[in-house]
């Protein structure tokens, strides 16, 4: 096995843990990854394709922060749309459909290149503490090392349980065992565990498919890249292909439902509101005639097609039936089930804003462990907790992102301020999945701009090389001189740039086509930005100043020791909330789900005096 003696241990090697191995890993830390199967990393147990609504800007985020997941996605893509096209730049989102197969091999060999990082086929079982610090991971096969940080990305692993039909059976996915001894030892450890539900639809042989009955969905002409390192996508794109369920296929279903686990109480827990089984569909929207149904290549050889919109956990010979009844897919055989599986996570409450744990110092949890629904969240977590894990080893500062500064960093703010499957509290107990409505600095939040938002944070980490600062030093120097430029330049009296800030301005679409702009070179991004920078100009000055009396309070440090039961004139509901999420600050507490702003007021209050008797 070698050496048993590590700076970082990351357990799981989906979307989070590669994420946080190779941040980690890059920065310095000697880093272990620790993997069941090496050669399913970077799985897509569900739906190869990476980004869409918000999503898209989560995996533009994690590339800025010099993350794999763009990287991969442009290397491996089948498929490029950019959402929303018809919409403003703040609700854009990429996507793209991912050979799944290229794309888990590009991220093995990512890993393997890494410098510091080491793969171990193993099954992690224990993590060792020691006065509430980690110290250790211990494996199946009781082989043990030594470590400072553990970071937790076990995706669906804990104590995992597979459903189609009546039948049950262990699993972390499909063909691959369940982790049911770490599930055991974070409780021992005193962190609360609770259950999660999601789910795959079948996947279908693509050689039995009749495509004229089908519409086409086609990619973009000229695709937009996920990273910010590539000018272009030069790969063949491929279409997929919608159907729609009819009103046969929902009597089938609803003539099945004592056969469905969802709702015979075979299954107990919740799954994704936004992502629901087409039974939950059919019920919870009775009155639609029919439902979309995307028909998704799995591979650029098109042998498999994932049938996006039809999750669902019925015995297989209802699947069967569904199948033979959903339009050009009368002979289409069934390569692989639906199932349901359900799962360990940690209320996400327990974690501190670096994504450590409240209660064991140096442990990091990442992923759908925290009860976050899909690869881009997870991504999104598993490069902070990376980052993070290895400042906590240099005892420096952690890295925060603001709500208004990253996607990401709304999404962990929500996780700390909402909750998840909280008793006692009103809260849902969901998966969580990210939406531009969640962010209420989405104008500024967008696609376009994510490396001007985060390159300089992935470079004060120690995540971004030399080449993709330089990179980004000069996008930023070009979209200066062409500002410059257009600030100084008039046409009818008025400036390029004043009338680029015009309600649809007819400027706008040609810029790039003015002499002067062309013989200076600059970069359809370049010229892209200076538009967007221009039509935002106005909302951003008035958000900045918003984002800026909210910061106020996000400075502000609550003691993780406060007894909000001792300060008078908390309301008894804010008492026990309080109590419960322990926010680090004014800003996270007022974000508790009701907690008013009196209550923020009187902490204050509590504070001033708290402080003042310390010193």
């Amino acid at each position: 096995m070698g050496t048993n003696n590590f700076d970082c241990v990351v357990i799981g090697a989906g979307h989070a843990g590669i994420e946080a191995a190779h941040a980690a890993a890059r920065i310095g830390a000697k880093t272990a990854l620790i993997t069941i199967d090496k050669n399913k990393i970077g799985a897509m147990s569900c739906n190869p394709a990476i980004g869409g609504l918000a999503k898209g800007q989560i995996v533009r985020e994690v590339d800025a922060l010099g993350g794999l997941m763009g990287l991969a996605t442009d290397a491996t893509g089948i498929q490029f749309r950019m959402l929303n096209r018809s919409k403003g730049p703040a609700v854009q989102s990429p996507r793209a459909q991912a050979d799944k197969y290229r794309y888990q091999q590009f991220m093995i060999s990512a890993l393997e290149q890494t410098p510091n990082l080491t793969i171990i086929e193993q099954m992690a079982v224990e993590i060792v503490v020691e006065n509430g610090r980690v110290v250790g991971v211990r494996c199946k096969d009781g082989w043990v090392c030594d470590t400072k940080t553990v970071i937790v990305a076990t995706g669906t692993f804990l104590r995992g349980l597979m459903h189609i039909g009546q039948e049950s059976f262990e699993g972390g996915r499909r063909g691959e065992p369940a982790s049911d001894d770490l599930s055991v030892c974070l409780e021992r450890l005193g962190l609360v565990v609770k259950r999660l539900k999601t789910g795959t639809p079948p996947r279908l042989d693509a050689r039995t498919i009749d495509y004229d009955k089908l519409e086409a969905q086609h990619g973009d002409k000229e695709p937009a890249p996920f990273s910010f390192m590539n000018d272009r996508i030069d790969r063949p794109q491929i279409p997929c292909w919608i159907t729609y369920t009819n009103e046969k296929i929902h009597k089938i279903i609803r003539d099945n439902l004592d056969r469905a686990p969802l709702y015979t109480g075979q299954i107990k827990s919740t799954g994704p509101r936004y992502c629901p089984s087409i039974e939950t569909k059919i019920i919870r929207f009775a009155d639609r005639e029919r439902h979309q149904v995307f028909l998704e290549p799995e591979e650029l050889e098109q042998k498999v097609i994932y049938c996006n919109g039809i999750s669902t956990s019925l015995p297989k010979d209802v699947q069967d039936e569904i199948i033979r009844n959903l339009p050009g897919c009368e002979n289409a055989g069934i390569v692989h089930y639906g199932y349901a599986i359900e799962y360990d996570y940690c209320p996400p409450v327990q974690l501190k804003n670096n994504l450590e744990t409240k209660k064991i110092a140096g442990l990091f949890l990442a992923g759908q462990i925290n009860g976050t629904s899909g690869y881009e969240e997870a991504a999104g977590q598993g490069i902070i907790a990376g980052i993070n894990a290895v400042r906590f080893l240099q005892g420096a500062e952690p890295i925060v992102l603001g709500r208004d500064q990253a996607y990401i960093g709304v999404m962990i703010d929500d996780l700390l301020t909402k909750g998840l499957g909280i008793e006692g509290v009103g809260i849902p107990d969901e998966p969580y999945r990210m939406f531009t409505s969640r962010a209420e600095y989405r104008l500024s939040l967008r696609s376009d701009n994510a490396d001007r938002r985060l390159t300089a944070v992935g470079k004060s980490a120690g995540l971004v090389d030399n080449s993709r600062w330089e990179r980004f030093q000069k996008k930023l120097n070009d979209i200066e001189l062409l500002r410059e430029y257009l600030a100084k330049n008039k046409r009818d009296g008025v400036s390029l740039w004043e009338q680029l800030r015009r309600p649809n301005s007819p400027l706008a679409p040609v810029l790039a086509e003015l002499p002067e702009i062309k013989d200076a070179g600059f970069s359809s991004e370049v010229i892209g930005a200076a538009v967007i920078d221009a039509k935002y100009e106005g909302y951003l000055v008035k958000q900045e100043r918003l984002a800026a009396g909210l910061q106020a309070w996000d400075k502000k440090q609550i003691p993780a020791d406060l007894d909000y039961n001792a300060i008078t004139h908390l309301r008894p509901e804010a008492k026990e909330k309080l109590t419960l999420f322990r926010p680090q600050t004014l800003g996270q507490a007022g974000r508790i789900s009701g907690i008013t702003p009196a209550d923020v007021t009187v902490i204050q209050i509590h504070l001033k005096k708290y402080y003042q008797e310390i010193r």
